[in-house]
């Protein structure tokens, strides 16, 4: 399976918006032995071991799959998978949480770490799927009652499965949420969340060059 760099950001260009707002933000990419692959505000992913600054973002010290890092005085424990934490930004639309900034990764993809219904995933951003879809393994994961959900067929690509049509009660990235969201169970694996046009029907869509602009609707 390829290897996707997720870049998300909260309001602003992709290119120093948080810095413009007084804020960081830092996200846990994952860990390499005792250091962590931190990403701020935007950046390639950097292995940070404890001790070392990135970016003005000290790591303290790391444990499995999180790290405690120390950002403008403020300490903060960062989990693989979770959504980007945020320290300082103030006002905008970051407040509001109302915009979300992705940069394309490995082979033009989307993706971005968020949650559903509370839970971290790993989403994959896809304009030509109808709804958010996961795997059953995933749903499991997130807690998803499906059992009792309404049964659809499904054409793949091996011919047709059995899915389950659900709501979740929150899809969230970065500091945008949004609720009762229409989602689709398969049963075949999937490595992300495939986030389809029930979550990105609620934004306005703007692809310039390698980035792609989610502004929320009202």
């Amino acid at each position: 399976m390829r290897t996707f760099v997720a870049v998300l950001l909260a309001c602003g260009s992709a290119a120093g918006t948080a810095d413009a707002l007084g804020g960081e933000q830092v996200a846990l990419q994952g860990m390499l032995g005792n250091k962590a692959l931190l990403i701020v505000n935007g950046s390639p992913p950097k292995t940070v071991a404890p001790g070392e600054t990135f970016r003005g973002v000290k790591v303290l010290s790391t444990s499995g799959q999180e790290a405690v890092v120390e950002v403008e005085g403020k300490r903060l424990t960062l989990r693989v998978g979770e959504a980007p934490a945020s320290v300082g930004a103030s006002g905008g639309d970051w407040a509001r949480g109302s915009r979300v900034v992705l940069a394309a990764g490995t082979g033009g993809h989307f993706t971005t770490p968020g949650t559903i219904n509370g839970r971290p995933v790993q989403f994959l951003v896809d304009t030509g799927a109808s709804a958010v879809s996961m795997s059953q393994s995933q749903a499991d994961r997130i807690g998803i009652d499906y059992e009792h959900a309404r049964r659809v067929r499904m054409d793949t690509a091996n011919g047709a499965v059995a899915g389950w049509v659900v709501k979740l009660a929150s899809v969230r990235i970065g500091d945008v949420e949004v609720y009762d969201v229409d989602a689709i169970i398969a049963p075949a694996s999937m490595p992300f969340v495939l986030l389809g046009n029930s979550y990105l029907g609620r934004f306005k869509v703007q692809l310039t060059n390698n980035q792609m602009v989610l502004e929320r609707r009202y």
